[in-house]
């Protein structure tokens, strides 16, 4: 590591001492059957922070953001959120606690509207004669100001997802994490469905929710836009974390190095004792 590098890392580390810890994770485990997904995985996100989640195909992310996200419990491990520990029996724990996720499927009801996907589980309403009368217009109004936010124009937002374009489907659901997320929110790579402009668009908007103090956790293969947009990088590597960088002092090469093991063959071939000349 050179004097510059050790200068920025250290100002790292007395900035992150300064900061709040969001969300903790403890010696998290999961297994499923005789697969190991995920193995005493632990790290913090603070406050106002993005954060990268990168690994090959299998390495635990999915497993692992399903497990924040309250989607199945941890076999082993703990969770802290703020300082307290959290147990999610569900996604809507997790939500009514400020976590908000947006899946790479989407997970978005191609038979209603935008209104109707936004505001799933959060309906507005009022009663009338006791009963909940819905407050569309009100909903219908936040749709516009959200989509408006997220960059991405669309004819209708009481138009059917069916008939809406792959980008249009993902700005509705990257809506949500506008309009809900309040102390966390999981993308889970969230410009596959985009194109270039669109893609653009969410990085910057990325951005921006960061600046709110709402901290993002993004898992993302396209490395380009992790090192644009992130502070941090974890590296899960068969279920383990191999390696956290800050992005200032690492590069695209060492991350992939480390997704792939190279740099740990390195480190065994380099502290190896040397064979004796026979």
């Amino acid at each position: 590591m050179t004097p510059r590098e050790r200068v920025s890392r250290g100002r790292a580390e007395a900035e992150k001492a300064r900061r709040k810890v969001i969300l903790r994770l403890e010696g998290i485990s999961k297994s499923f059957g005789s697969v190991v997904a995920v193995n005493n995985v632990s790290f913090e996100i603070y406050e106002n922070e993005k954060i990268a989640l990168v690994g090959d195909n299998g390495a635990g992310k999915s497993t692992l953001i399903k497990i924040i996200s309250g989607n199945f419990p941890p076999d082993r491990g703990e969770v802290y959120l703020d300082g307290r520990r959290v147990s999610f029996k569900s996604p809507v724990d997790a939500r009514k606690s400020g976590i908000e996720t947006v899946y790479q499927d989407l997970s978005v009801c191609n038979n209603l509207d935008s209104i109707a996907n936004l505001f799933i589980g959060r309906e507005l309403t009022h009663r009338i004669l006791g009963l909940p009368i819905l407050r569309g217009k009100e909903m219908e109004d936040t749709t516009n100001e959200v989509l408006q936010k997220v960059g991405i124009s669309m004819p209708s937002v009481r138009d059917r997802m069916e008939y809406l374009s792959g980008g249009q489907r993902q700005a509705v659901a990257l809506g949500r994490f506008v309009a809900w997320g309040k102390r966390l929110v999981l993308l889970d790579e969230p410009t596959a469905a985009l194109g270039v402009r669109e893609t653009k668009q969410v990085l910057t908007l990325v951005e921006s929710t960061a600046r709110e103090k709402t901290s993002i956790l993004l898992i993302s293969h396209n490395l380009l836009q992790v090192f644009e947009v992130v502070d941090r990088i974890v590296v899960l590597r068969h279920g383990e974390v191999v390696g956290v960088r800050e992005k200032n002092t690492t590069t695209p090469d060492e991350i992939v190095s480390m997704i792939t093991g190279a740099i740990f063959i390195q480190d065994r071939k380099r502290d190896a004792p040397a064979k004796k000349r026979r």
